[in-house]
């Protein structure tokens, strides 16, 4: 099974910039024996097992495109989740919920007591995305909100991403996610070396090595029967993140996608990849709201999901890119559609589940960037035009991404 090396953290270079990227509440996490400052951590997102499929291989539908980069003049060719949105078609991808529950040092962080709050959120249910009430701001903190989304009432989040992505609001592509099926907790007993467990301001993390969790988590794969190629496996842990380095100041990986070739499980021959998501719901609270309020509930489940549609396989080619508001991926070359955009978030629905005095009663999913951010595609007609009228947007948020380098394409390193 191949895998790529995690992306460190973010180093002490960008620390000017703490401002705008993940931290925890306060100086420091409350009174922990393990002596965690929660002020040094910075959030990442990561790919796991990254298998190529063959032609003819057994996995998601999926449609392929090729985008001359005007800047490199490098045509680049990636595989997309669902039908070709030219084509104006609508595809339907069926979805496994693994819970996954963790026990870390005497405590429990169980996924399944996130399950409802996952379902009853935009990832699944429709929502009306012309407008929303609150966006982060260039601090990272709670900022106004306002237009968002033409032509994208009564669809699912994913659905609304993609169809702004390539301005198809309002017509007929779609790419829905259909009601998953949730199966049986899955429990793993991590070893007390294996993690710490903070609590700041009330809300504890299992804060876990990634050199423990990610095999546990790619093994999943080929030891549940149940997971099929053709779907989506969807594994939910509930406030559980990684370090990286064996060490816990090098915090923290919110969730990861990827995929794993399962070809010995069908007995046919005819290879199998089966694709993934892995992501924690995040109770509120453990993070800074003044410089991460996006961060919270479906916040690192919506980054993965969406990269997961766009990235299928973790091997879809761009120019080297670079985010100044998430240095810790450095210099990338993947359509990491999250990654450039972490710690800007938006307001949709009405959320009823894990509230504290650090929520506002809605769920808060990520800002994605969009294709033509990283194929430097200018003036871009491919997606929804800006709230601006200036051209088409370079993220999902549009004008309303506080930051002026996605409102262009993106910065080359």
């Amino acid at each position: 099974m191949p895998h790529r090396p995690f992306r460190l953290p973010l180093s002490a270079a960008a620390a000017a910039i703490g401002a705008v990227v993940l931290t925890s509440v306060g100086a420091a996490a409350d009174d922990s024996p393990d002596g965690f400052d929660a002020s040094t951590i910075k959030a990442s997102s990561h790919r796991f097992g990254d298998a190529k499929p063959h032609p003819g291989a057994r996995t998601v539908p999926l449609w392929t495109g090729h985008t001359t980069n005007p800047d490199d003049g490098v045509t680049y060719t990636y595989s997309i989740v669902g039908a070709d949105p030219a084509t104006n078609g609508a595809s339907t991808i069926q979805v496994d919920i693994v819970p996954v529950n963790v026990s870390l040092r005497g405590q429990d962080f169980n996924g399944s007591d996130a399950v409802a709050g996952v379902l009853a959120s935009p990832l699944f249910q429709k929502a009306d995305y012309s407008t929303t009430s609150a966006a982060t701001n260039r601090f990272g903190g709670h900022g106004s909100g306002g237009q968002l989304s033409e032509g994208n009432a009564g669809v699912q989040l994913l659905d609304a991403t993609m169809r702004s992505q390539f301005n198809k609001g309002g017509s007929s592509y779609h790419l829905f996610l259909a009601k998953p099926i949730v199966h049986r907790a899955v429990t793993l007993d991590a070893p007390a070396s294996a993690g710490i467990t903070p609590t700041s301001h009330g809300a504890t993390y299992a804060v876990i090595d990634e050199a423990w969790f990610q095999p546990q988590a790619e093994a999943l794969n080929t030891t549940l029967s149940y997971l099929h190629p053709y779907r989506l496996a969807l594994f939910v842990t509930k406030n559980v993140v990684l370090f990286a380095d064996h060490n816990p100041a090098h915090c923290c990986v919110l969730g990861a996608h990827g995929a794993v070739d399962t070809t010995r499980n069908n007995g046919n021959g005819r290879q199998s990849i089966q694709t993934f998501a892995w992501s924690s719901w995040l109770t509120a609270g453990f993070f800074n709201p003044a410089m991460h309020w996006a961060g919270q509930d479906i916040n690192a489940l919506s980054h993965e999901v969406t990269e997961w549609a766009v990235d299928p396989f973790g091997t879809n080619p761009t120019q080297p890119w670079f985010s100044p508001i998430a240095p810790q991926y450095g210099c990338s070359a993947l359509l990491e559609t999250g990654d450039p955009t972490l710690n800007v978030g938006f307001s949709v629905g009405v959320n009823a589940f894990d509230q504290n005095p650090f929520t506002d009663g809605t769920y808060h999913p990520q800002d994605e960037a969009f294709l033509p951010w990283f194929m430097h595609t200018a003036p871009n007609t491919v997606s929804e035009p800006a709230q601006s009228g200036s051209g088409g947007r370079y993220t999902f948020l549009g004008d309303l991404n506080p930051f002026p380098f996605f409102h262009g394409p993106a910065p080359t390193c």
